[in-house]
């Protein structure tokens, strides 16, 4: 235990205020823990999470009995159980909740059903939808990395879930149990993320078992319609950065399979650094939530558990917003960031002369491969 949590329960009585609910069971005022502990049970700091309880009242219903549970206490408990990762009959018996399962298990489901309210997912995870918006994100990576065009970098992870009930219906699952296994051989849900240069989620795709191909989900993603009809009406300067085994298009470029020159391998190298920092993003999401952890496992059906990753990825791009300092935990080890990347590098030599977006993808890339090496040449 450390020194703060130690002193905290120590002196409980003079610094907390002490309240009885209808149970007559003790609970305290986790405003009171210092900031530091504060973020440590709850990741976000006070201020933002009194934003949070704000925004969320419309949205969370509390009854008029007494034994009723505050929203101020639900959200506390939600946090703590996305913050944590920690079974639900844990976090009720905390000091700070002391609840029961179910009573946690019911703050949980409210909050992030509360979290996935479109007024404010949207609000808080959107895709530049406007040229003003979208030169914004790019301007950004290039300030950042010199590398012209981008708005965005994309990647798939998987987040573990418990195995799925076999009852295919659409109450339960949409797809057969053993659709969520995936090439590691454990349930997943193969989550489609778009970030932007400051680590911010502007797009997730959390609805496809772990066995589904990361190019199915990007096939079937509103952001690859979007870029597609923004490339057909000539505004082609705006682009994703993917890794090998997306397909290159104009709007999605990827690394040189084989290359032969220096500046091809310049290319390759810049983009695989700036492609980094979507990596980067899901580390930090995963060591903020730590609910999403591979050895933690979602305990929740398929829907259930798409409805909690929205809802953690709302609350980073709050902490990102609001420039929350990252969660550094040193206990964990050997850490999964569930991004996989054996799965064969797509042939570009496919089909040379029919796939036009094919050739297209190639033209953008050399174009980018001379700008990077002219970019170079020039640098002192």
């Amino acid at each position: 235990m450390d020194f703060d949590l130690m002193a905290y329960f120590v002196n409980i009585n003079q610094q907390m205020n002490y309240t009885r609910n209808n149970f007559q069971r003790p609970t305290y005022d986790a405003f009171a823990l210092t900031d530091r502990l504060f973020m440590k049970n709850f990741r976000l700091s006070k201020e933002l999470t009194q934003y949070l309880i704000n925004i969320l009242k419309p949205y969370i219903v509390v009854d008029s009995r007494l034994s009723s549970i505050d929203i101020q206490t639900k959200v506390l408990v939600a946090l703590n159980f996305f913050a944590t990762g920690s079974y639900q009959t844990s976090v009720g018996n905390s000091r700070l909740m002391n609840l029961s399962q179910s009573s946690v298990s019911r703050c949980v489901k409210e909050v992030v059903a509360a979290l996935n309210q479109p007024e404010i997912f949207n609000t808080w995870v959107k895709f530049p939808s406007n040229i003003q918006e979208l030169d914004e994100v790019r301007n950004e990576f290039y300030k950042k990395t010199g590398f012209a065009g981008v708005i965005g970098c994309l990647d798939c992870t998987h987040l573990a879930i418990v195995s799925p009930s076999k009852n295919l219906n659409l109450v339960e699952n949409q797809y057969p149990e053993y659709m969520y296994v995936n090439h590691k051989s454990y349930h997943s849900i193969n989550v489609q993320l778009v970030c932007d240069s400051n680590l911010k989620v502007l797009n997730v795709n959390a609805l496809f078992p772990g066995s589904t191909h990361d190019v199915h989900i990007w096939n079937n993603s509103n952001v690859s319609i979007m870029l597609k009809e923004l490339h057909a009406h000539n505004y082609s300067d705006y682009f994703l950065l993917g890794d090998s085994g997306y397909p290159l298009r104009p709007w999605l470029l990827t690394p040189i399979a084989q290359p032969t020159t220096a500046a091809e391998e310049n290319y390759n190298k810049n983009q695989m650094y700036v492609r980094s920092v979507i990596e980067r993003c899901n580390g930090v999401l995963k060591m903020r939530f730590r609910c999403l952890l591979k050895d933690r496992v979602l305990h929740y059906k398929p829907e259930k558990a798409t409805a909690i990753i929205n809802a953690c990825i709302v609350l980073h791009n709050m902490c990102i917003e609001n420039n929350i300092v990252e969660v550094i935990d040193e206990t964990v080890e050997d850490f999964d960031l569930g991004m996989y990347h054996n799965q064969e590098p797509l042939n570009e030599h496919v089909n040379d002369n029919r796939n036009r977006n094919l050739m297209l993808g190639r033209r953008q890339r050399d174009r980018i491969v001379g700008f990077l090496q002219n970019r170079n040449l020039i640098q002192p």
